[in-house]
């Protein structure tokens, strides 16, 4: 499902654990890092799709964790046109995104990435809140720079200066 602008609408999910440090999963067979993430398919809302990609990529049930907030608005990000493939399909530009934040209150061994036939993760461990922003793929930055930024509210944080900073500079001065 793609909207009339290219955009898929998507959850986030931001796993905290009572240290709030973050869950940050690796990629099946890649060396990339990322949040849980997926589609909201037809029918759903994003707080139902959010508790179906956290069973599908976490092995988590609701019981599991404590929805703690989320985004107000959908943060949008464009997938660079060389990784977008070629089908016939609307025009798609990227992913639109509400980002929930929640708690684990679980244990540990909760976290099954093998729940399904077809795992996203082959790894994953607690890292600093704001680690994240650091090691994630460029284009996502700017969304994972706004999605932390508001849920750290949440959690009483205060947003690293460094990546505050840049994401509301201009353009220009960016590096």
């Amino acid at each position: 499902m793609i909207d009339r602008d290219g955009y898929r609408p998507n959850v986030g999910i931001v796993l905290v654990n009572a240290r709030n440090e973050v869950f940050w999963a690796k990629r099946l067979k890649e060396h990339a890092w990322q949040f849980p993430q997926g589609g909201i398919k037809h029918g759903e809302t994003p707080e139902v799709a959010m508790y179906r990609e956290l069973h599908e990529e976490v092995g988590l049930e609701p019981g599991h964790v404590e929805m703690l907030g989320r985004t107000r608005d959908w943060l949008r990000y464009d997938v660079p046109r060389h990784w977008i493939r070629r089908e016939p399909r609307p025009h798609y530009r990227g992913q639109k995104q509400i980002w929930f934040l929640l708690r684990l209150t679980g244990r540990d061994t909760d976290v099954c990435l093998r729940r399904t036939e077809k795992p996203e993760f082959d790894a994953w461990r607690w890292t600093g809140y704001w680690i994240p922003l650091d090691a994630v793929i460029d284009f996502k930055r700017d969304v994972y720079t706004r999605a932390l930024s508001e849920l750290s509210t949440y959690l009483s944080l205060h947003p690293d200066p460094h990546w505050l900073e840049s994401a509301t500079a201009p353009a220009a001065l960016q590096s």
